[in-house]
């Protein structure tokens, strides 16, 4: 996604942390709703992200995706897919590239992800 005037800034990440960038123009719409419904929470997970992404006790809140959720793609990559749930209904999914130190935000949003019913 091309940044443009009025654009948030978002910091480079330091040494030992993860870039989080979206996947795609819709992970991007999706997180700007769910920072308007949660923006604290929203931030948390950004800050989750960013330092633990793969979290050595999973929770109910933060978990790798099961079944055919459990991997996805990202520039021929694939990647680990995990949630973190933001609030009772809202979502942020994201694969986890280890090769680019990078979390990409396939979905985020406000309502509980579809995807999950057929998994």
């Amino acid at each position: 996604m091309t940044s443009g005037r009025g654009d948030r800034a978002a910091p480079p990440a330091p040494e030992g942390h993860w870039e989080v960038r979206f996947a795609d123009a819709a992970a991007a719409k999706g997180w700007e709703s769910l920072t308007r419904q949660a923006r604290e929470n929203t931030y948390r997970a950004w800050l989750t992200m960013r330092t633990a992404p793969r979290p050595t006790t999973e929770t109910p809140r933060h978990h790798r995706l099961k079944g055919s959720l459990a991997h996805g793609s990202h520039r021929g990559q694939t990647c680990e897919q995990w949630q973190i749930e933001v609030t009772g209904s809202g979502r942020v999914w994201y694969l986890l590239d280890t090769a680019r130190a990078t979390c990409w935000i396939t979905f985020a949003g406000t309502g509980h992800p579809r995807a999950t019913d057929h998994s």
